[in-house]
């Protein structure tokens, strides 16, 4: 019989908790998951879990981050096809939308499940936006660079950018019936692009896109 690797397996079954909790999380909500409720699902122990993760709220924070550590990835790499400094703002805001529309548990978590943790995750919350913030800051960083946009604050912009994405995201997780996500990006893309001084041809040849 082949000689199983404990490395390789303790690996395995780490990535199963997370797996499972994630699902868990997307199902019940976080105050309603139980960590019984992960270990049956990942197929462990309880005490397998606390091999891996000491809390609950452990488990949650490193899925917050490896969850936005791939929405991050997907968003560099739409970025990466666009040259222009406008363009890869807005490659970069239609990508978030078009990667929570495809996958709502993956929205619900970043954006509604953090609202219900309690205070003990305003400060991983605070970091993940400032995060994205930042991300957006940099774009636009470029565009001033380069003369496409007039000087601004992008700090304040890239907060208001992502403010007004989270607030879009949120109510399309609320709603009962919701329509398509990606159909608020036209609207929602002519808003920012003028909050940040974006010429109004450019705004229309972009739409035309």
């Amino acid at each position: 019989m082949p000689r199983v690797d404990p490395t390789e397996q303790s690996r395995s079954r780490r990535e199963r908790i997370l797996d499972a909790a994630f699902s868990a999380f997307a199902a019940r909500g976080y105050r309603d998951t139980a960590v019984d409720d992960i270990a049956g699902a990942a197929e462990t122990s309880k005490g397998g879990i606390y091999f891996h993760f000491p809390s609950k709220e452990a488990i949650f924070r490193e899925l917050m981050q490896t969850t936005a550590d791939k929405l991050v990835a997907r968003v560099e790499r739409a970025v990466a096809l666009e040259t222009e400094p406008v363009a890869r703002a807005e490659a970069a805001l239609k990508t978030v939308l078009a990667v929570f529309s495809g996958h709502r548990t993956m929205a619900r978590l970043l954006f509604l499940d953090t609202m219900g943790a309690g205070r003990v995750f305003q400060a991983e919350t605070n970091n993940l936006h400032d995060r994205f913030a930042r991300l957006i800051g940099g774009y636009l960083d470029e565009a001033v660079a380069a003369g496409v946009i007039p000087p601004l604050d992008t700090q304040v912009t890239s907060v208001v950018w992502f403010g007004a994405l989270n607030e879009m995201v949120a109510r399309w997780l609320l709603a009962e019936h919701p329509a398509p996500l990606e159909d608020s990006y036209p609207a929602l893309r002519e808003v920012l692009l003028r909050s940040a001084g974006v010429p109004e041809e450019r705004i229309a040849a972009g739409a035309a896109r």
